[in-house]
């Protein structure tokens, strides 16, 4: 193997593995990249390629290949290099006991590596099965839904997020909880949603890698396919596969609140302020405060005997009787702060029923975030 890549474009590509590659694992060689350096019909690249058994990731770069070959380097420390180096022609060549060497300007590095063939191989892409989507709206998706899935790892199925198809609507909707709190959000991608004809778990570590990708900067549509137990998300020439959560997901619907007797529009920045203030004297352990509503008024409060007390008030529109309900502080930022929005609806019922949170602008989106009790 012998090839030539600018400095920019190796970086960029090995940092986007980064943390996909399993630093502590029984198999040593996941903590590599495998190489492999093509020329075929006059096009030449270089593949690079990384997995830790649950989720992989492959990208293909423009490379000047002067002999094609493969070979597997610590993923690490070959970012490291790469990153210190100026910013100039990279050029990397196999030696013959499985060493790179890697030459820019007046630098020169060998790294030890592995052959190729030890290295596990990823799924290719089903053809003809995949479902475009705009990455602004996959975006979106992901990010107000996962910070609801459950990091417990006896509930497996709940690790993470539950993507399915909306027949009668022709949407998809993703959904999260862990048990404590639920969000979900629904989204028209286009006439070919229908090919998502199964309803899947994405795993969070996937959808963290998954949110990598559409946040950079050249993205903009990606194709979604789901087959089997696998699942893979191709953007132009990077292509993440990811192994699905076998199980159940809970039936959602039956937590959704049936009824919500009041209705509230506040702005959302001074809620998420008013109770990020409250919070520093609440509990450590529950990180309980309490809503206070009355006509015109709601009062958010904490108490915590070691520490002392906070209360501040909000004017609010709300007519009917007064009641106190008592919330995780942490839940209920964590559902404004993904939401975006200058207002939210605020859905209760009584002390005992869940609150639903929703941008006023937008009837798709809904957290909802179970009440403690006072």
């Amino acid at each position: 193997m012998k090839l030539s890549i600018p400095q920019a474009e190796f970086q960029h590509a090995l940092s986007r593995i980064q943390a996909i590659v399993e630093k502590r694992s029984s198999m040593p060689i996941l903590a590599n990249v495998l190489l492999d350096a093509i020329s075929d019909s006059g096009e030449q690249t270089l593949r690079l390629s990384a997995t830790d058994l649950e989720v992989g990731i492959r990208s293909s770069h423009e490379a000047t290949v002067i002999n094609p070959g493969s070979l597997t380097v610590s993923a690490k420390k070959l970012f490291e290099i790469v990153r210190e180096l100026p910013n100039d022609v990279i050029h990397l060549e196999a030696t013959s006991n499985s060493y790179l060497e890697i030459r820019c300007a007046r630098s020169r590095f060998t790294l030890a590596g592995t052959v190729a063939e030890e290295y596990p191989t990823l799924p290719e892409a089903a053809p003809g099965k995949t479902v475009p989507i705009p990455a602004s709206v996959l975006s979106q998706m992901i990010e107000r839904t996962m910070y609801a899935t459950s990091t417990d790892e006896t509930r497996y199925n709940l690790n993470g997020v539950y993507l399915e198809l909306l027949p009668k609507s022709g949407k998809i909707r993703m959904v999260a909880t862990d048990g404590h709190r639920l969000a979900y959000i629904d989204r028209v991608i286009n006439d070919e949603a229908g090919a998502i004809h199964n309803s899947v778990i994405i795993p969070r570590k996937a959808l963290a890698e998954l949110k990598r990708l559409v946040d950079e900067d050249d993205a903009d549509e990606l194709e979604l396919c789901f087959d089997g137990n696998s699942g893979l998300v191709k953007k132009g020439g990077v292509i993440l596969v990811m192994r699905l959560i076998e199980g159940e997901f809970p039936n959602y619907r039956q937590v959704l609140p049936k009824e919500t007797t009041h209705r509230i529009v506040l702005p959302a920045e001074e809620l998420a302020n008013s109770v990020r203030r409250v919070a520093l004297l609440s509990s450590e352990r529950s990180r309980a405060i309490r809503l206070d509503l009355s006509p015109g008024s709601m009062i958010a409060s904490s108490n915590n005997p070691d520490l002392g007390e906070a209360q501040e008030e909000l004017d609010i529109t709300y007519e009917g009787e007064p009641f106190s309900i008592g919330f995780n502080a942490r839940y209920l930022l964590d559902a404004l702060s993904v939401v975006k929005a200058k207002e939210i609806e605020l859905g209760l019922h009584d002390e005992l029923s869940p609150v639903q949170i929703r941008p006023t602008d937008d009837t798709d989106t809904l957290a909802v975030v179970m009440p403690m009790r006072l």
